[in-house]
Parts: C-alpha cells; sequence; structure tokens
C-alpha cells in the first residue's frame, strides 16, 4: 500500500449570481482544497480524504490523456477504513459519476447528478454557473491508468464568502475546543446557498434553524447578509410549525442588536407584529394554535400561499413514533414524553418571549402606545403561565393547562426566557439536570441558554463536553461527521444528514453565555461580558463585531482568576462580576465595589479577581 500525504492550500474564485428569490447578488465563493491523504488500494484504485466535509464537487487536471472511463465515489461517510460507504442511510451522502476521458492539460468539473428532493420548487436554487454539488469528505478513484502523481486534485467547495480569521476560540479543555470547531466549520460549509437552510435534505429555510444559525454565524464572522436575506424570506415564506414562527421575531430581533440597523423592523414590524401569533390570545393572554382565529383569513395574511395550511405544535423534533411512522430508539422522539395538550407552555413560552422583544422593538421605533400593550402583554401572560402551568407543589412547570405531566421542554424554555419566577429558580433547574439531555440539537440550544443563566453553567459546560453514550456532540466527531448533525445519531432520526446547522448550539452558547460577549446594546456599541468559564484553567476567544473584534482569554490558578479583554474602538463594555469577589483589580488598580459591573472603554485591560 502506497501513501501519499499532500500539502493543504486554497484558491479562491468568487461566483455572483441572483437566486430564484430576486435577492441582490450572492458572495457564494469556491475554495479549491487539497487531499490532506491519498492512499492506493490497488491496481489504478485511491482513496482520497480532504479532511472535511464541504458542499461541492471535484476539479481534476491531468498532466497526461486518458481515454478509458474513471470511476468516481464521492461520499461523506466510510463503511471501513478508506472506504467510503456507498449505502450510508438516511440523508448521508454518496453518489458514483464517471469520466469517458480525462483530457491532459484541462481543468474538468466532475459533472452530479441533482437530487429530485433538494432541488425541486420549494428549495432555494444555486445560481447555474455553480452547478450541482453535493456534500462530500471523501473520494475513490477506479480504473486510474495514469500515474496519480499527474493529477492535480481539490475538493471544490462551495461556500458564501466568510472571514476564517474573524473569530478563535481554545481552552484546557480539548473536547470543547474540537466541538467549538468542528460547528465553526458547519457554519462555513452549510453557507453554501448564501440562505440559512435546514441541511441538505430539503435546502429550505427554517425559522428554527434559520435563528440557531444566525446566533452561532454571528459568533464566528461578522457578516450580517445571510440572516439578512433569510430574515427577509421568512416573511412571504413561513413555515407551519407554530413555534417557528414564533421565532421570526426572535430572528430580527437579534440582527438589530448586532447591526444596529433599525430599518428591518420599519419595514416589517405590521408582519412581525402578526407572527407573535397575538390574534390568537385568549382573554388571560395565552395562546392555542387550536384557536378558532386560527382561520384561513389569518393563515394568508401570516404569509402561507394555502389558506388551509395545518399550524400545528412541534414542541421538538423529531416528533413522535405516531407522528411520523419511524421506528425510534425512543417512542416520543425527542419530546421527554410531553402531553401535547391545546394550550401549552413551550408555546405560551415562545409567545412570552416574542411579547418581551416586541417590547424593546417597538420603543426602538418610537411606538410608545404599542410598547405599553406589548409590555402589559408580556407582564399578563407571564402572571398566567406562573399560575395556571406551574406544579405548585413540585416547584416546576406542567406541560400545558390540564396537563399532569412536566418534560424538560416545559421547564427549560421558562429558564432560557426569564420567566421563572427568582423563587422557583432552583426547583426547575433541578428538575432541568433531573432529565439530562432528553431534547433533540435544536432543544439543546435553549436548555444551554436556560442553564447558564441561572448559575447552572457548570452543568451546562458538562453537557457541552460530555463523551459517554450518544446523545452529545462528542458522538457526531465519533462517528465521522465533520459538521453538526442533524441529530444526536442516526437512530433517533433515520432520515437525518450529516450537515445541520441548527446543532452548532455549543458554538453559541460558549461565545454569548459561557464566555458571555454579546451586544447590550444595538449596533453593539455597548458589549456585555459577563464569564462563567467554570472548569477551565484557561481559555481565549476572538468575537466578531460589527465595530472590530474583541479579544479575550482567561486564567484560572485557584480562588485567583485572571483576564485580559482588548476592546475595540468606538465601543466600551460592561463586564459583569462574579459571585463572590473579596478583591478585584482593573489595570492595576484596586476596585472597591465586589458586585455589579465595571465599564471597560476601547483598548486593552487587564482584570485580576480573588473570589
Amino acid at each position: 500500500m502506497k501513501k501519499f500525504i499532500l500539502l493543504f492550500s486554497l484558491a479562491f474564485v468568487c461566483f455572483q449570481a441572483k437566486s430564484q428569490h430576486k435577492t441582490d447578488k450572492l458572495d457564494i465563493e469556491s475554495s479549491l482544497i487539497r487531499p490532506q491523504e491519498i492512499i492506493k488500494i490497488g491496481n489504478g484504485h485511491y482513496f482520497i480524504d480532504f479532511g472535511k466535509a464541504f458542499f461541492g464537487t471535484v476539479e481534476i487536471t491531468s498532466k497526461e490523456t486518458q481515454h478509458d472511463s474513471i470511476f468516481f465515489h464521492l461520499g461523506e461517510k466510510l463503511e471501513t477504513q478508506n472506504k467510503i460507504d456507498r449505502n450510508p442511510g438516511g440523508t448521508i451522502r454518496y453518489q458514483l459519476t464517471a469520466l469517458n476521458q480525462l483530457a491532459a492539460n484541462q481543468k474538468t468539473t466532475l459533472k452530479l447528478t441533482p437530487d429530485k428532493r433538494n432541488t425541486g420548487p420549494a428549495a432555494i436554487t444555486l445560481p447555474e454557473d455553480v452547478g450541482v454539488i453535493m456534500p462530500f469528505r471523501y473520494l475513490e478513484i477506479e480504473n486510474l491508468k495514469i500515474p496519480i502523481e499527474d493529477l492535480h486534485i481539490s475538493q471544490k467547495a462551495t461556500h458564501y464568502k466568510f472571514n476564517d480569521d474573524a473569530s478563535y476560540f481554545s481552552s484546557s479543555n480539548k473536547i470543547m475546543d474540537s466541538i467549538w470547531q468542528m460547528c465553526k466549520h458547519t457554519i462555513k460549509a452549510t453557507s453554501f446557498m448564501g440562505y440559512y437552510v435546514d441541511g441538505d435534505r430539503e435546502r429550505i429555510p427554517y425559522e428554527a434553524d434559520a435563528y440557531i444559525n444566525q446566533l452561532s454565524h454571528y459568533s464566528v464572522d461578522n457578516e450580517y447578509t445571510i440572516a439578512r436575506r433569510t430574515n427577509a424570506y421568512f416573511i412571504a415564506h413561513p413555515t407551519w410549525p407554530t413555534e417557528w414562527l414564533l421565532h421570526t421575531v426572535l430572528m430580527f430581533h437579534a440582527d438589530y442588536m448586532y447591526t444596529g440597523d433599525i430599518q428591518p423592523l420599519k419595514d416589517h414590524y405590521e408582519n412581525l407584529k402578526l407572527k407573535t401569533l397575538m390574534d390568537l390570545e385568549r382573554a388571560d393572554g395565552l395562546i392555542s394554535s387550536k384557536s378558532t382565529n386560527l382561520n384561513e383569513a389569518l393563515i394568508l395574511e401570516l404569509g402561507f400561499k394555502k389558506a388551509n395550511t395545518n399550524i400545528r405544535d412541534i414542541i421538538d423534533w423529531p416528533g413522535a413514533q405516531k407522528d411520523t411512522g419511524w421506528k425510534l430508539a425512543t417512542p416520543e422522539g425527542e419530546r421527554d414524553g410531553y402531553d401535547i395538550v391545546p394550550v401549552n407552555t413551550v408555546v405560551n413560552a415562545f409567545y412570552y418571549y416574542n411579547l418581551k422583544l416586541m417590547t424593546d422593538i417597538a420603543t426602538a421605533l418610537n411606538k410608545t402606545d404599542d410598547a405599553k400593550l406589548f409590555r402589559d402583554k408580556a407582564a399578563k401572560v407571564k402572571e398566567t403561565i406562573n399560575t395556571k402551568l406551574f406544579n405548585h407543589s413540585k416547584g416546576y412547570y406542567l406541560d400545558g393547562e390540564n396537563s399532569t405531566h412536566s418534560s424538560l421542554h416545559a421547564n427549560m424554555l421558562p429558564l432560557a426566557f426569564d420567566l421563572v419566577p427568582k423563587a422557583h429558580v432552583k426547583t426547575v433547574a433541578e428538575f432541568v439536570k433531573s432529565r439530562g439531555m432528553a431534547c433533540s440539537v435544536y432543544g439543546a440550544q435553549y436548555l444551554l441558554e436556560g442553564l447558564y443563566k441561572n448559575n447552572e453553567a457548570k452543568y451546562a459546560t458538562s453537557l457541552i463536553v460530555e463523551t459517554e453514550g450518544d446523545r452529545n456532540w462528542w458522538n457526531m466527531i465519533k462517528v465521522g461527521s465533520t459538521m453538526a448533525m442533524e441529530a444526536w445519531d442516526m437512530k433517533y432520526k433515520p432520515n437525518s444528514d450529516w450537515n445541520h446547522a441548527w446543532g452548532t448550539a455549543p458554538l453559541n452558547a460558549i461565545t454569548r453565555y459561557m464566555w458571555g460577549i454579546k451586544p447590550k446594546t444595538p449596533g453593539f456599541k455597548v458589549a456585555e461580558i459577563n464569564p462563567k468559564l467554570v472548569d477551565l484553567d484557561y481559555s481565549k476567544i476572538k468575537v466578531p463585531t460589527i465595530n472590530g473584534f474583541i479579544y479575550a482569554e482567561h486564567k484560572t490558578t485557584g480562588k485567583h482568576i485572571s483576564y485580559i479583554i482588548n476592546i475595540p474602538e468606538d465601543m466600551t463594555a460592561e463586564f459583569i462580576l462574579p459571585n463572590n469577589v473579596t478583591k478585584i483589580a482593573l489595570n492595576t488598580d484596586i476596585i472597591k465595589q465586589s458586585r455589579g459591573a465595571i465599564t471597560l472603554s476601547s483598548g486593552s485591560h487587564k482584570i485580576e479577581i480573588d473570589q
């Protein structure tokens, strides 16, 4: 067996073309990635590993002509060492294609067969000059009769413009580092459409997928046009789950906070009000997708093309076995046995958070009366949820009205959305911790947020770096994927794929909650830095903002923590002090306060804390 190790190199070619949705020109690029490894399997048979999966095809230039056919196998998954899985299952990709001949001194791009589902009428389509692409990491070549050394073989990777140097993260926990890198690669690799799409199976934007994708993208690059384009898409192309509709306001609010651009809020304000689903509200403030107010006229007004669209609660994905017909590892899918009653806690937690964010949006637009309306509605919904949907004897939430069941989802979302009264945070958090990872990779976004926001950073971090079993991000790496997967494992969602950006919750959780770096005011004029770096001896991070880059590092020695933080020009930051501070120094000056926040101006700062 002969083995060639080739150097990794990149070349960039820009493509610009209009999509079928009449957007502005897309900044889609093509990177030529050289193999990391070439192994001779047999006579004329070679195995090639490009290191990571990308969406693309293969480009070849040969010094010699071969008139006989050459066969190429492209795939994401291995069956055995140095052999691509020809039947990988689910929506994991494999394809065989052939060249009738290979001409010398001429760039040849493999022509791939399009998938019927992800190139159908509902899918986002690629510009014609990009051609047909698929996700793959590996390549096998058969019947090659010229020396492999005479070929220049590249993985022609298609992706949106991406600044690899806009972010970094490293720490004393190498598992965490590997997961962060996998998630960052996912964000780059899945940007190939110029929209946030669900993955390769459908190539359709879905609001929940897009929101997690957006938060993770903002954590690694200060590029906002994909999010802006995707948000606008959802105004006229909503999807059927109740909670997906309730992500629309979240996406527009995040865009405003990161960019400071108020125009999208002005342009789509009335539609955002609709997408809160407040038209479904009953007298006590709660909403239900079973409301008679969800009539054909409202469905059309929400943006659906068919008035009979069945808008229904999803809770989490994948759904229960009775909904899908799949033989799942757990009968209830990823819902933790949720009792989906008409008026349920998950939907109304999302509704509350929508009202809370719409209060901010209306205030920013100087719509004083609307701001008061949303503020009052939010207060009413919060009171009703904590009165009617709370198990007062046990101290945590029920799945919904008249339900006797309590699930992870009914409790992690109130934690994430600041619904839980201080008196009940401890019992709700303890219940959440008792359920483990009883949610999907989508639900994990809110699980991590709720934990980090409520003094459970140690447990949240342990979930990110968990290596035992298969319900964790390490399992994605262990089974061979280089991108976040749609589900924890194929057995939990048999049709899932290996390229779903909604599985990147650790990426944005590490940036926004573990390091606690996010915008405090719109446009990142004031940043918030609220680190919860438990169980890490050291770490360093670079966070992109619209105003430049925040650099931060920390080192923990016993009860002493030192930070070095660099704030870009035209920005200030509020550094939130941890609990139980006994001594704090800022740039060698002793600070008398022991709680609250200290203000950091632009420039470099050293903070020393004793606890």
